[in-house]
């Protein structure tokens, strides 16, 4: 498996041509994330972007990171270039890296700067397809997926805890799916966090 770092860039990379098909007619639509319009979810992972790449600042200069960096933030004119810009930002702050544990303040809890990078590369790929999902594009996004991201995201999704944190007020994901035996990685990746590869602006998952 390559480095965290390299795997990170590219998943930053890969999500990049879903977000380039957004127009100002598809902020309404819903979106796979329960409540949440395509604007809402924007602005979601672009406070998201935003708030790990000052985590990891603050662990590398030392200082203390505050939630309200990870608060969602507004879109400019160009939903895309707002989130492209966000997406620079943590992918340089990922390539700076950080030898002190990352506060990440959500959670309560520092963890090394590798496994904030993995979190924030699983983060990545599952919204960029709640975009695509969201865009009817899912199949176009899935096929050029990269097998190693996607590989690497399996492995820690595979570690996260399916218990009573899941039903919490603001959780980051709905309990797991059940997947079929034959299901692909990247399928068993979206039933892990609670999505519906199937998903087509019906019911909504978290």
């Amino acid at each position: 498996m390559e480095n965290i770092v390299a795997l990170h860039h590219r998943a930053v990379a890969g999500i990049r041509p879903v977000l380039d098909r957004i127009g100002p007619a598809d902020l309404d639509l819903p979106t796979p994330c329960t409540g949440w319009d395509l604007r809402a979810l924007l602005e979601h992972m672009t406070g998201q972007d935003r708030g790990f790449a000052a985590a990891l600042r603050a662990a590398r200069t030392g200082d203390e990171v505050d939630a309200s960096e990870f608060a969602p933030r507004p879109l400019g004119p160009s939903p895309s270039d707002t989130l492209a810009a966000g997406l620079a930002e943590v992918a340089a702050a990922v390539a700076a890296g950080a030898d002190a544990p990352v506060l990440l303040p959500e959670f309560g809890t520092r963890l090394p700067a590798p496994v904030v990078t993995q979190m924030h590369l699983i983060d990545t790929l599952v919204h960029g397809w709640d975009v695509a999902a969201t865009l009817g594009v899912q199949g176009d996004y899935a096929a050029q997926l990269d097998a190693d991201v996607v590989a690497s995201a399996l492995a820690m999704c595979e570690q996260i805890p399916d218990d009573e944190s899941r039903e919490a007020a603001g959780a980051s994901f709905a309990h797991a799916l059940p997947a079929p035996a034959e299901a692909d990685p990247w399928t068993r990746v979206l039933r892990l966090l609670g999505r519906d590869p199937a998903w087509a602006g019906g019911s909504l998952v978290r």
